[in-house]
């Protein structure tokens, strides 16, 4: 949450501020300072690169990433630990006086990690290369201020590819990043959300406590591989949008570390607009989504879209074997199909519990 500092006041003065700032600002002798970040991290998930980029992955030369912690407490030991490939850390403050923002300041940057090749001694770590962190002028009023930042950059290792436009033939690897804006405003309230970013790897959006909050939907390998240099970059002054979807349920994550973690579940994948399952037809398998984003539709009204992570189908296997709802591909999704069997009842039964969005008020 934002941090507040009410300068000039005595440490009991402090802990009063914290609590009625968000009142009535005039009450305190110096300016307040309220201070906010949102965080990204960037990673490549396993199942995230299609056919023969797989191989130096799969071979082992290089490796996919572990998915990044729920809560960060410490980002450099993550970057330390080779946990993600970039970073954007957008940090800002604004001071407040009788409760209009009088000064404000921009804070925080890109955060560089490495790629590693090669296993045991034989390994090499390659720091990536950085890109200037771009800043837009923040949108200032007496009520709040709007920070945006972008940063990221691309691996040092080269990747020789022919690409759709000039010069059609390029070696270093595409680029990677993410658009992030932020906003503080003069009662001691923040909020923010990841505004663009590359369609690849995945990333992951982090509020100022270090909670996960958000992840983009979808990962577009071939338009990145293809796409992401030179002007088509926010460097160019081009930005990607980002589809960003909530965050799935604890139980769902240990529970997608079981089917993931065991024999390798068949993978399905759907165009666009395709029907996952329909409402009321039959059913016995659950449904994984690895990347993409799933709309969720009862009687054909839309009550929510998915994003990776998501574990889904398990009504059918508790509620007579008929699906509850219809799944509709958003966007390209793949899928993990797995027997209802592999997973404890009880677990599917906690799992549902969650999952009735048409009785859910509006």
């Amino acid at each position: 949450m934002p941090r507040l500092q009410d300068r000039g006041a005595s440490p009991t003065d402090q802990r009063h501020a914290r609590t009625l700032v968000p009142v009535k600002a005039v009450l305190y002798r110096g300016p307040m300072r309220v201070e906010s970040s949102l965080t990204s991290i960037s990673w490549i998930p396993s199942e995230a690169l299609p056919g023969l980029s797989r191989v130096p992955f799969e071979v082992g030369v290089t490796h996919y990433d572990r998915p990044p912690p729920d809560h960060i407490d410490d980002l450099e030991a993550l970057r330390q630990t080779d946990r993600f490939r970039f970073a954007n850390v957008l940090a800002a403050w604004v001071e407040v006086a009788e409760g209009r923002i009088v000064a404000h300041g921009h804070q925080g940057g890109g955060r560089i990690g490495a790629t590693t090749i090669g296993r045991g001694r034989a390994a090499l770590t390659f720091p990536a290369v950085a890109l200037p962190d771009r800043r837009a002028t923040p949108e200032v009023s007496s009520e709040s201020v709007t920070f945006v930042q972008t940063a990221g950059g691309r691996t040092a290792l080269p990747a020789p590819r022919r690409v759709r436009h000039p010069p059609f033939v390029q070696v270093e690897a595409p680029l990677c990043w993410t658009t992030l804006a932020l906003t503080i405003r003069a009662d001691g309230t923040s909020s923010g959300e990841m505004t663009g970013a590359s369609p690849f790897p995945r990333h992951w959006l982090y509020d100022d406590g270090g909670t996960l909050v958000g992840k983009s939907g979808l990962i577009d390998f071939a338009t990145w591989y293809r796409d992401a240099f030179g002007r088509h970059t926010p460097w160019g002054d081009a930005d990607s949008p980002a589809l960003v979807t909530e965050v799935e349920s604890a139980l769902e994550r240990s529970l997608s570390a079981i089917i993931m973690g065991g024999a390798r579940p068949a993978i399905r994948r759907l165009r666009a607009e395709a029907t996952l399952v329909e409402q009321g037809r039959p059913g016995d398998e659950l449904y994984l989504l690895l990347d993409g984003v799933l709309r969720v539709e009862v009687d054909g009204r839309a009550l929510a879209d998915l994003g990776p992570g998501a574990l889904v189908g398990e009504r059918a296997l508790l509620e007579g074997g008929l699906r509850t709802s219809t799944l509709r591909a958003v966007t390209p999704c793949k899928v993990a199909v797995v027997s209802g069997e592999r997973i404890d009842p009880a677990a599917l039964a906690e799992l549902s519990l969650g999952h009735r969005r048409e009785q859910s008020p509006g």
